[in-house]
């Protein structure tokens, strides 16, 4: 068991602990490496590039003499030669240029990548259809310059369209502060923008409303829902003198708040430098196919140059340009610019019929990896939600305490309030209440049946002074002892109070969750590691529920925002890889941390910003698929990439002749072919992942 920073806060009035569940990932916005080498650019830019190079590229496809040879027909109208130098130039120069500037950024830096290669091809084939075109060579690449660069324009934009974007999250953080708070001056309150508030103003927080900054109650008292902060699933009770956070609601009453911190001072600031840092911590790992591509540059320009010298030691001036230009061009990777990209559109249209978004471009691929899955407890394992798991009376049985409980607490806006109603009225219905007063920071108390009945915690039996029998005592204690949250049903006659019944009140662990632990573990996952700000029994109790394994999984119990993310760290720093799934405000910067995020998708905004991928169902055996989906398009990648490398490593050497000697080479249009074969193979492959079935199921040991 592994206990951090314990989280001290003072307790509201029916004092459960309790934890508002939470949800990364890895995120490259680092700018280096291959396809990041075009940030900047937006997957809009590159879908408007691709429908109108497209549209550009028929007419170029259509009258190329070359295809009319293929397919059997012939064109000839005015103008028609034309279109390929004039369509194509266009095409080389608008849908070409991100290439083209991306080439040069990559040469510039001396990390030659995919933009390189692409911009290295389409240049060599402008270049060499346009010297034809002037009657200088016979090498007409037109097709194949327009093909490639639609090719490639339709391979960013679905790769583009895969990257989650890391500032969502930081303004999913800002959109908690309200625009504008009630400022209280000698006049009266004003109403002023928040970033008009100073350190010692004081401003009025009505009920309902977000606190605007950091502060200290002076008047007043309320319970405030501190959930997205702090990871608590109770509203706290707060009164004068004690510290409120920026973001966290008060829920019941009225307030006044002295501000000590506003701006970058503030927790929330520091919840969304936590996200930065954490995102831009994040591994530099590059897309398979810019190794690929990284090498096969150097292959491509060392097999040209040796192709060019070799052809024209023999004296043949001409055939050395036409192989030099053919082994340039061939090399440009048709089918390997949508090996990845292909795979991964696919791979996230099969995720999304699942209800699996995969945002991060780099999450499904690191995914397979995975040997430990940090889940947050609440939202997560747990629906959040506290209802009815013990009753036990003294003097009246279960279903009458439930029913004057439920009376009492009709009124009550409190969660807890609303377990027990709900409990009353599913079993014999609740009974009708008068006078209803609520006593803040303590319970609430009304009239039944000519009675006075109060209901509450710990703070409501010392106010009172109240007498709780032995038995109802000791099953309190039991049932505290495995972190329950106990109230108290109290029957009050002047001065005397004494508790008459006592009702334990849980989050519910979802069902699906002791399957999504079984399933994880069946797939291979080493360690199952569960991560909460309630209560360290409470922890124990949800564990032992869920069937964790003595000295193999772990517990992170009663920990800070701050402390999610060093968890994941430590984690991290024993060799783990890590999934974090959570769905709360409170794990976006360990979301982001971890290797990868996954969001449950009942969450707030910013955990689902923050997150490589999300599970919409909320359903915790999503994450088995998501480890399905990635090993399978892992393979899917790898075979494309093989296929695509396979194809280079045959073409190049017959491009370059070195069979001419036999009577065997590949002349310009071959390779043409052979690229196109190649590329409908690699989009073949690709759409087979459209088999993997992503539905939550039971997982066998044999899978």
């Amino acid at each position: 068991m592994v206990k951090a920073t314990t989280h001290q806060q003072s307790h509201a009035a029916h004092e459960p602990h309790g934890e508002h569940g939470s949800h990364g990932g890895h995120q490259d916005h680092s700018g280096h490496g291959g396809h990041d080498k075009h940030a900047g650019h937006d997957p809009e830019m590159f879908r408007r590039k691709f429908w109108l190079s497209l549209v550009l590229t028929l007419p170029i496809v259509v009258t190329s003499h070359m295809v009319m040879e293929w397919f059997g027909y012939s064109l000839d109208f005015p103008g028609m030669s034309w279109i390929g130098p004039v369509l194509g130039t266009f095409v080389f120069l608008y849908g070409g240029w991100p290439f083209l500037v991306g080439g040069v950024r990559e040469a510039r830096d001396r990390a030659p990548g995919m933009m390189l290669l692409i911009s290295m091809a389409i240049t060599v084939a402008y270049v060499a259809s346009l010297a034809t075109s002037l009657g200088w060579f016979d090498l007409d690449f037109w097709w194949e310059l327009a093909a490639l660069v639609t090719i490639m324009l339709l391979g960013h934009w679905q790769e583009m369209k895969a990257i989650g974007q890391a500032q969502g999250a930081l303004a999913a953080l800002a959109a908690l502060l309200p625009d504008d708070a009630e400022r209280v001056t000698d006049d009266g309150v004003e109403t002023v923008s928040i970033t008009d508030l100073r350190v010692g103003d004081v401003v009025l927080v009505r009920s309902g409303a977000r606190v605007p900054a950091d502060g200290e109650i002076v008047d007043g008292a309320a319970e405030l829902d501190e959930s997205m902060i702090t990871g608590e699933s109770r509203p706290v009770s707060k009164s004068t003198g004690d510290k409120v956070v920026a973001g966290t609601v008060a829920t019941d009453s009225a307030i006044r708040i002295r501000i000590a911190a506003v701006g970058e001072d503030t927790a929330l600031a520091g919840i969304q430098r936590l996200v930065a840092e954490a995102q831009q911590s994040s591994g530099r790992a590059q897309v398979l196919a810019d190794r690929f591509a990284a090498m096969l540059f150097y292959i491509a320009t060392a097999a040209a140059l040796i192709t060019f010298i070799a052809w024209w030691a023999f004296g043949n001036l001409n055939e050395s340009v036409v192989r030099t230009v053919t082994v340039l061009v061939i090399a440009c990777p048709h089918a390997l610019g949508l090996a990845i990209p292909l795979v991964i559109a696919l791979s996230t249209a099969v995720a999304a019929k699942a209800g699996i978004l995969v945002k991060d471009r780099l999450a499904l691929e690191r995914m397979r990896t995975v040997n430990a899955v940090l889940f947050d407890k609440t939202g997560t394992l747990t629906k959040g939600e506290h209802v009815v798991t013990g009753v036990a009376g003294d003097g009246i049985n279960e279903s009458e305490v439930l029913r004057i409980a439920g009376a009492v607490e009709a009124d009550s806006e409190h969660p807890l309030a609303r377990a027990i109603v709900t409990a009353s009225d599913e079993r014999d219905g609740r009974a009708r209440a008068s006078e209803f007063k609520s006593l803040t920071g303590r319970g609430v108390q009304a009239v039944v049946e000519r009675s006075t009945y109060a209901v509450g915690g710990p703070a409501l039996l010392r106010e009172l002074d109240a007498t709780v029998p032995g038995g109802l005592r000791d099953r309190a204690e039991e049932w505290s002892a495995r972190g329950a949250a106990v109230l108290y049903l109290l029957r009050v006659e002047g001065a005397q109070a004494v508790a008459t019944g006592v009702i334990a009140l849980e989050d519910e662990v979802r069902p699906e969750a002791r399957e999504a632990v079984e399933q994880l573990r069946a797939a291979g996952v080493e360690k199952i590691v569960m991560i909460t700000g309630d209560a360290e029994p409470v922890a124990r109790a949800v564990a032992a529920d869920l069937g964790f394994r003595e000295g193999v999984d772990e517990v992170f119990a009663e920990v800070l925002p701050a402390d999610k993310d060093k968890a994941v760290s430590e984690l991290q720093a024993r060799g783990l890889i890590v999934a974090m799934v959570g769905d709360g405000v409170n794990d976006a910067p360990a979301l982001a941390r971890a290797d990868v995020g996954i969001a449950i998708g009942a969450g707030t905004d910013v955990a689902i910003e923050s997150a490589g991928v999300v599970l919409a169902s909320s359903d915790p055996r999503g994450v088995t698929g998501v480890i399905r989906l990635s090993k399978a398009s892992y393979r899917k990648m790898i075979q494309n990439l093989a296929w695509a490398a396979g194809y280079n490593v045959v073409a190049i050497p017959l491009a370059a002749g070195v069979l001419a000697w036999a009577g065997l080479t590949l002349s310009p249009a071959v390779g043409a072919a052979l690229m196109s074969v190649s590329t409908i193979v690699v989009a073949l492959n690709a759409q087979l992942l459209r088999r993997v079935n992503l539905t939550p199921r039971t997982v066998r040991p044999s899978e």
